[in-house]
């Protein structure tokens, strides 16, 4: 599942609680749930809080591109201390806009093949 600003926002708020169902992630500009500070271990319920179960899970997790360096310390480097695998891509030179997001795709495509 992926999507691009809002759509990415709800591609991890769905795919987050439905581990279950979706392995592949892609959220290109959009919040992965980490507004007024990242945790890890209670965001999204807890769903990082097992790293191992995570990453056993979850096969292509892309936080995606950011259009500003604090969301991305906020999520990709957290994501990684906690030990949870993350691909993150930023786009040189654009912002919130659709080249951004070509780009990310670009990025992301083949990973759901290998």
């Amino acid at each position: 599942m992926a999507g691009l600003s809002m759509g990415g926002a709800q591609t991890f708020g769905t795919a987050l609680a439905n581990l279950d169902t979706f392995a592949y992630l892609g959220g290109f500009s959009g919040s992965s749930g980490g507004r007024g500070g990242f945790d890890p271990k209670t965001a999204t319920d807890g769903v990082f809080a097992d790293a191992t179960a995570f990453n056993r899970k979850v096969k292509v997790p892309v936080p995606g591109n950011r259009f500003g360096r604090r969301r991305r310390n906020e999520d990709t480097d957290q994501l990684t201390q906690a030990g949870i695998k993350n691909i993150y891509y930023e786009s040189p030179g654009t912002a919130h806009e659709w080249l951004t997001w070509r780009r990310c795709f670009k990025v992301f495509a083949p990973l759901l093949f290998r």
